[in-house]
């Protein structure tokens, strides 16, 4: 990657509006990892439904960091890059959810390694908007945990508690991410 490429500075609207979308994807994180782990022990209507919808709200949340990230075409490519994944995500855990719970981690393991090395990245163009750190860690353990879920697909224990803790843990990067961004632009 070509790191001399000039970024735009990024604007304090920009910012906050990227603070006050981490800081609704922490809350929906916090609420999904519960909810899903009360359900985790076996795929129920409930469950599944979960499932689907937490790579929906990515792609939710994406359109709206596309919109408040128009100026950096890096960013932008990144995003809808997530864009295709989550969607691409949210069908294939309809497909697999009357396969059983290890097709279901197999297709979310893939997901979150594709969608942590994106997150990684985007997160790599934003270093200059402050609060990034916690974003780039979150990538990378994206991306080890991702392959976990397919390593767990092949046992005969296989549970859905695991992503439920994927979702809480990516929700506190979130959180931490967002109060480094407010930290940030009281600085600038």
């Amino acid at each position: 990657m070509d790191t001399s490429i000039a970024v735009p500075a990024p604007t304090a609207s920009a910012s906050a509006a990227l603070r006050r979308l981490y800081i609704l994807r922490f809350a929906f994180a916090v609420v999904w990892a519960a909810l899903l782990f009360t359900s985790a022990h076996a795929l129920s209507t409930l469950s599944a439904t979960l499932l689907v919808i937490y790579p929906l709200f990515d792609v939710a949340c994406a359109v709206v960091d596309v919109r408040s990230a128009k100026a950096n075409h890096g960013q932008v490519r990144g995003l809808y890059a997530n864009i295709t994944l989550s969607t691409l995500t949210a069908a294939g855990l309809v497909a697999s959810s009357a396969a059983g719970i290890p097709a279901i981690l197999r297709v979310w393991g893939a997901w979150a390694i594709t969608a942590g090395l994106v997150q990684l990245i985007v997160g790599l163009l934003r270093r200059s908007m402050g609060g990034q750190w916690p974003m780039i860690a979150s990538g990378a353990i994206s991306t080890l945990a991702g392959a976990s879920f397919i390593a767990q697909a092949g046992k005969g224990n296989a549970s859905l508690g695991a992503l439920a803790g994927y979702a809480f843990l990516g929700g506190v990067f979130f959180l931490i991410s967002a109060l480094r961004l407010g930290r940030a632009n009281k600085t600038t």
